[in-house]
């Protein structure tokens, strides 16, 4: 019997469909990306007001700095350009200075943005460093960074169909009893390291790294502090678990 897939036309239709996403950013006359010299220290004292709608013709970048300044509308021209490079690295092209510069923005000005922007924007700044980090360890804590947030949103997604909220963690005793995909082991509520294995490694290599290293800790202190991730939720089931084996073990 042929087995269905999960992507039936195979990888190279996914990889199709991941690159018509990425077309790159178009520039009419006299448009360019912020300068890679420019004063970030400036721009962090600009604030961002309602902007003007666009005249057409529209280029690819005006509409999508449009849509941002919209979006940071009362924050700093830091935070918007950082939106604005963060979205041109994301096409297939770019400006040639768009790297160096999207460092430059947390060699340099990492406490404001960490302070100014929320959750989303800085998850998008630190998986950003998976493909253009300046050093290979920088590119590597990013593509952790990036695999780690892209998983837990894609999970946090699909348990909300449970009908369950992101803080209510599943009762012990409704398990089902089927065996896990791919032949994956199952996981020890009880001893299971499985968490601390793939965090650890992460905040470790972080606290070595001068640039990214503070946002990444940010944003694992972020996810210790939400009471609402998979991490939580198995951290009380644990905490239950074992509450009960420590009662029955004084009852016996």
């Amino acid at each position: 019997m042929t087995r269905s897939k999960t992507y039936p036309d195979g990888w190279q239709a996914v990889i199709d469909q991941w690159e018509g996403r990425r077309a790159p950013l178009s520039f009419a006359p006299g448009e360019a990306l912020l300068a890679h010299d420019a004063d970030l220290a400036a721009l962090a004292a600009q604030v961002v007001t309602e902007p003007d709608q666009p005249q057409p013709p529209v280029s690819g970048y005006a509409r999508k700095r449009h849509a941002l300044a919209q979006e940071f509308v009362g924050q700093s021209h830091l935070a918007l350009e950082h939106a604005v490079v963060l979205s041109a690295l994301r096409k297939r092209g770019f400006p040639p200075h768009s790297a160096a510069l999207f460092r430059r923005f947390w060699a340099e000005q990492t406490p404001a943005l960490i302070a100014e922007l929320n959750t989303r924007w800085l998850v998008s700044g630190v998986i950003t460093f998976a493909e253009f980090g300046a050093t290979e360890s920088e590119r590597m804590l990013g593509q952790s960074m990036k695999m780690l947030f892209k998983l837990l949103k894609l999970y946090e997604f699909e348990r909300l169909f449970s009908g369950l909220d992101p803080d209510q963690p599943f009762k012990a005793g409704q398990k089902s009893k089927a065996a896990l995909p791919m032949e994956i082991n199952p996981f020890s509520l009880r001893d299971g390291g499985l968490d601390i294995n793939l965090l650890a490694p992460i905040w470790k290599q972080a606290m070595a790294e001068p640039v990214m290293g503070a946002l990444t800790c940010h944003l694992l202190d972020r996810l210790n502090d939400d009471p609402g991730t998979v991490f939580r939720r198995i951290a009380l089931m644990r905490t239950r678990v074992l509450a009960r084996d420590a009662k029955k073990a004084q009852q016996g």
